[in-house]
């Protein structure tokens, strides 16, 4: 047995046609049936960098007992000449978070995975303190259990005031060593009052490392600082036709 938050996460990797470009993380969500892939809106689309795949592929295991057994689902990113995710922007502009919502139908059999639910959502800013211990699950530099296909962790704290936008966007801080690959990852903290079958709250979406403009190359060591969009923008991606457009942090 382990840990079902192991679960929760898969590496992605982009491709032009079979040309293979970048790898990253993502992780599963879930809301009223339908099934969705979350991961950083850059890693789908970077235009400041000409980063620009035509499809991603995603690392499913489809033997729960023998986790070494794994698949790779193949997702065109553009359909009719229309891009498939879902992205957004509140008052602070352009958020870095993508969905994308999953075929069940086109899913390995006896595809193992273990996805976020609203219920997984932080209900109160008041929940979560600075200073707090968070883990960061994902592949970071593509490193990862390659024998089980599970992402590692790494240790972070919250950074900054939890519920304030910091600099006015819709994310927070956090203080952790991370790395190109972890892009995508779940931002979460254990909640031991949650369902066992998945006691973690997911507070946010990890995006990039933080840096000021005028560090000295040379001088100056980097901040050490990420930026993590707050998780409840996936009410937003997420909802369907008829539901009513929540606020967002």
């Amino acid at each position: 047995m382990i840990d079902p938050l192991f679960l929760t996460t898969a590496a992605v990797s982009t491709f032009d046609g079979n040309k293979p470009l970048t790898s990253a993380s993502g992780f599963f969500f879930e809301r009223n049936q339908a099934l969705f892939f979350i991961t950083s809106r850059h890693v789908l689309l970077d235009e400041p960098s000409g980063h620009h795949p035509s499809r991603i592929e995603i690392e499913l295991h489809v033997d729960e007992a023998n986790l070494s057994r794994s698949e790779r689902l193949s997702v065109l990113l553009y359909q009719d000449g229309k891009s498939v995710w879902i992205d957004g922007r509140d008052s602070g502009g352009s958020i870095d978070v993508a969905a994308i919502r999953l075929d069940r139908q086109a899913l390995p059999k006896n595809v193992a995975l273990r996805p976020f639910t609203t219920s997984n959502l932080v209900t109160s800013f008041d929940q979560v303190n600075v200073g707090e211990t968070l883990l960061i699950v994902g592949f970071p530099l593509g490193f990862h259990d390659h024998l089980h296909h599970l992402p590692v962790v790494r240790h972070a704290i919250v950074a900054s005031s939890f519920g304030m936008r910091f600099q006015g966007q819709g994310l927070f801080l956090t203080d952790a060593r991370t790395h190109r690959g972890c892009s995508g990852a779940p931002v979460v903290v254990r909640d031991l009052e949650a369902d066992e079958s998945l006691p973690w709250r997911l507070l946010g979406i990890h995006s990039s490392t933080f840096d000021v403009g005028n560090r000295n190359l040379q001088l100056d060591e980097a901040l050490g600082l990420n930026c993590a969009w707050y998780a409840d923008i996936l009410l937003l991606l997420t909802q369907g036709p008829t539901e009513k457009h929540p606020s967002i942090a």
